[in-house]
């Protein structure tokens, strides 16, 4: 089944690795025995994104991805391990699809002449009320 991220860019589930482990935390007796937890892998260097996206994804400063190239993802924040395989692959998606947008670079800004000049009455004045502060010798 096709997973479509953008309008021209989708992935196959095939590309897609889950595996169901056991869930942390509180949960009752139930928690010993059901492995609702969803551990997803997505090799980024075997996908079928173009390689401008897959370099985009390897060079984004993200401790789930492993130095092999590999996204890890664990999902267990519900109960049941279909909604956690649901959660893990829209997870998956809108990492994805997050680095597919270009940011506009920043334009360099610079002060103002009249705002460096009131920076400076304004030390001025805070100068002149200090000195005014001082003890006084008669």
């Amino acid at each position: 089944m096709e997973r479509k991220i953008t309008s021209s860019l989708s992935i196959d589930d095939s590309e897609i690795e889950m595996q169901a482990i056991r869930a942390q935390g509180a949960g009752g007796q139930n928690v010993n025995k059901v492995s609702s937890a969803i551990h997803l892998r997505f090799d980024i260097n075997a996908s079928s994104l173009p390689e401008a996206i897959k370099s985009t994804l390897l060079s984004a400063r993200d401790k789930r991805v492993t130095t092999d190239g590999v996204f890890v993802l664990k999902a267990q924040n519900y109960r049941t391990q279909e909604q956690n395989k649901d959660d893990a692959i829209e997870r998956l998606l809108h990492w994805i699809k997050a680095a597919t947008i270009k940011q506009k670079p920043r334009k360099p800004t610079r002060v103002s002449r009249a705002a460096k000049a009131r920076r400076v009455d304004a030390k001025k004045l805070r100068g002149v009320k200090k000195s005014l502060r001082k003890k006084v010798d008669i």
